[in-house]
């Protein structure tokens, strides 16, 4: 079971592929996205990538603590062992977490409300589900960057 529900609320669990990572949060997501931007292309090898955000304190990690990679203010975060992608943690949103939709057990329960870079989007790839489209990120950062 990928939910459990305790006094404080649901847990939301997940984990890489060969189970060498495992997770948990303690609070609901406060972000779900898709994002059709060329980094998350190439990080995830798909058209286009789903993430569910959590704060960083309600994260606890179990198992292997895995890798990471990125260029300064994105780091992604994947298995050492499988090779799965986990997350990415942006250093302007330092008190926030970006799991990947499919490192979550139960990836049906975190639908996305909105689309980010679509200006990326490739063009025989289009979600047709009447979100939000935003021609860059949908976090706002402090800086007011773009990437």
């Amino acid at each position: 079971m990928s939910e459990m529900v305790t006094r404080q609320g649901k847990v939301h669990r997940g984990g890489c592929r060969c189970g060498a990572i495992r997770f948990e949060v303690s609070a609901d997501p406060i972000y779900a996205s898709y994002c059709h931007c060329s980094d998350c292309r190439k990080a995830t090898g798909a058209p286009v990538a789903v993430f569910v955000g959590f704060t960083t304190d309600n994260v606890t990690f179990a198992g292997e603590t895995g890798s990471s990679y990125g260029i300064a203010p994105v780091k992604r975060s994947f298995c050492a062992t499988c090779g799965a992608p986990i997350a990415y943690t942006d250093e302007r949103l330092a008190d926030r977490l970006y799991f990947m939709l499919g490192a979550m057990d139960a990836p049906e329960n975190y639908p996305p409300s909105v689309h980010g870079y679509v200006r990326e989007e490739l063009p025989f790839f289009h979600v047709d589900d009447g979100l939000p489209r935003m021609e860059t990120m949908t976090v706002q950062r402090p800086s007011g960057e773009n990437r």
